[in-house]
């Protein structure tokens, strides 16, 4: 059990984390089975893991709050959704909603770019930003309609960026007006050789230093034969980018605890 005084984040594999925001649990674009990809009658037809979730559905908290940064399907994982603990709140991107229909989603809220909500649950209140990043969020390839986000979540004074998916953008430089940032979790993998879509784990540690961050949790890689960069590549890079002690994990599984200095 979590510290409810503190705020926690365990990586769970791909772009899925698990937080404990003071006592409140938000888990981002939960993909918690061995395949993604086209959800049909005799299963999901897609992309398989490179390693298991960290966690089973089974075995997750009560989830207050998901957060979906894009329709893609490792970020939209239509049974991972199906198979959340409890009724969870959820936000979204615009034009999205109708993804979560068939699930355990309760009274999801969709944002577009700099608008923001208050999220209230019985475990107390969030408040969550949507800011721009550089990506696509077409699920199929006709729906170009669907919106993409990165989050600013603040509670208690503490705020933490997910970036989602995302390639180099200044406009992480535009969070520095809502105060100090603790945490940034963002992408470094599938960068090769789409990084028209995909940052290096370079430009993730550039845009979180403009984002004023303290620590990075580096996301979207080792889980998934995206990027033909391999699996080793995108922390090596990083580990040689940025401060040893600022990045918050290297493998699937871990947990890392901010503590105020």
């Amino acid at each position: 059990m979590w510290d409810t005084q503190n705020v926690t984040a365990a990586w769970l594999g791909h772009a899925t984390v698990l937080i404990g925001f003071y006592g409140l649990n938000i888990l981002t674009d939960p993909s918690l089975f061995r395949r993604i990809g086209a959800d049909t009658p005799v299963g999901t037809i897609g992309p398989k893991r490179l390693i298991a979730p960290a966690l089973r559905p089974a075995q997750l908290p009560r989830i207050d709050l998901v957060l979906l940064s894009h329709a893609h399907m490792d970020h939209t994982d239509i049974p991972s959704l199906r198979a959340m603990p409890g009724r969870p709140r959820a936000v979204a991107a615009r034009g999205t909603l109708d993804l979560l229909s068939n699930t355990k989603i309760c009274e999801p809220v969709s944002l577009r770019w700099g608008e923001q909500t208050r999220i209230r649950t019985e475990n107390g209140e969030v408040n969550v930003c949507a800011f721009e990043v550089k990506h696509w969020g077409a699920r199929w390839r006709h729906d170009t309609y669907r919106g993409y986000n990165g989050y600013l979540l603040e509670r208690e004074g503490r705020k933490i960026i997910f970036g989602g998916d995302t390639a180099w953008t200044d406009s992480f430089r535009s969070l520095r007006r809502f105060g100090p940032v603790d945490m940034a979790i963002m992408p470094i993998g599938a960068y090769q050789p789409w990084e028209c879509s995909h940052c290096t784990p370079e430009q993730a540690v550039r845009m979180t230093n403009e984002s004023g961050a303290d620590y990075l949790l580096p996301i979207h890689f080792k889980t998934f034969a995206f990027g033909r960069e391999g699996v080793n590549e995108p922390l090596t890079r990083l580990e040689a980018a940025i401060e040893r002690e600022r990045i918050g994990w290297r493998e699937v599984g871990e947990t890392f605890s901010y503590t105020e200095a």
